[in-house]
């Protein structure tokens, strides 16, 4: 059994480059969604703990399982933890054997980040120049890496209730030939958008976007860290625009849409991907991806890091699944 330790993660991204790397990850998502059939999906599980949210979310097809644990403390800064931390684990479905043992923290911000872009490229207009992020934490970066490589970007506005946060990614920015512009609320910084993703932690219902913040139609990548009783888009907007999700049965668990009535019903990605249904903001209007990460992406990112560590050998094999020639006679490995 192969594990990965954040070295490893970075080696191979290293090795790859933030393009081909995050090229590799969407056309492996767009793989995996249009074989949505396939796969043996459910929510995930969740225990929710004061302070934050611990989860493990499994998938399987006829070839592999995956599951990844991660939790969300939104208030683990003040401790100096990552609000999000993570590891997985991809398996043989026929026998059960586990392959590999990987980080997930780095992964799950490189897979969050490619389904945004991947989304994006389906939903969005495809002259799209204007990103806003409003949170400037561990996901931003990424999320600009990951539209760069898609759209011809030319302007970021950003907005962060955390100065520190902002002031961060303005010096992670620097290496970037792209306008940045701080801005003093989220009402300043979705002024002129084409695009506009919310990533906030707080475990609460809240209003991050009013609808009288839309001055014209744009594509809301709505990723924050979701669960049952935590929003960040007004109501109304949610009433009035176009709504796709990546997994239904989910997302009115723990996204937007837990604001809508139970009967609501919505498209789901695997849908637009597979080109069964056209949904664009210039056809649309206004379009809300309501996002709340699905086990179906991690699985994604799992298959490929494998597959380049593989290729590249990296990675260290560890001894956690015994080997022995009686495979009936575990007492045996305690014998001397």
């Amino acid at each position: 059994m192969v594990v990965l330790e954040i070295d490893d993660i970075k080696e191979l991204i290293s090795k790859v480059g933030y393009k081909d790397f995050f090229s590799m990850l969407i056309k492996t998502l767009e793989e995996d969604y249009s074989k949505w059939e396939s796969f043996d999906k459910s929510p995930r599980v969740a225990n929710h703990v004061d302070g934050g949210v611990i989860e493990l979310m499994p998938i399987s097809n006829d070839e592999l399982y995956s599951f990844k644990y991660v939790n969300g403390h939104p208030k683990n800064p003040e401790q100096d933890k990552f609000t999000v931390m993570a590891t997985g684990q991809l398996s043989v479905t026929s026998t059960g054997e586990p392959l590999m043992f990987t980080e997930m923290t780095l992964l799950t911000a490189f897979r969050t980040a490619a389904n945004s872009a991947m989304a994006a490229k389906y939903l969005a207009k495809k002259d799209s120049k204007v990103l806003t992020l409003i949170g400037t934490g561990s996901q931003s970066e990424f999320q600009y890496l990951a539209f760069s490589y898609v759209f011809g970007l030319e302007e970021i506005r950003y907005f962060d209730t955390d100065p520190k946060a902002m002031d961060k990614f303005e010096k992670n920015m620097k290496q970037y030939d792209i306008k940045i512009t701080r801005c003093n609320d989220s009402r300043e910084a979705v002024k002129g958008a084409d695009i506009i993703t919310t990533c906030t932690a707080d475990k609460r219902y809240q209003t991050v976007l009013t609808a009288d913040m839309i001055e014209k139609d744009v594509l809301i990548n709505g990723i924050g860290g979701d669960c049952p009783g935590k929003t960040e888009i007004d109501k109304k907007i949610v009433e009035s625009s176009t709504v796709v999700c990546e997994f239904l049965e989910q997302c009115k668990i723990e996204g937007e849409i837990q604001q809508l009535p139970s009967d609501y019903t919505c498209t789901e990605l695997y849908e637009v991907i597979r080109g069964e249904k056209s949904i664009n903001v210039e056809t649309h209007g206004t379009v809300v991806f309501d996002s709340v990460g699905f086990a179906l992406e991690d699985y994604s990112v799992l298959r490929l890091i494998y597959k380049l560590a593989q290729e590249n050998k990296v990675g260290k094999q560890m001894n956690l699944i015994p080997q022995i020639d009686d495979v009936k006679d575990l007492f045996s490995l305690l014998q001397d």
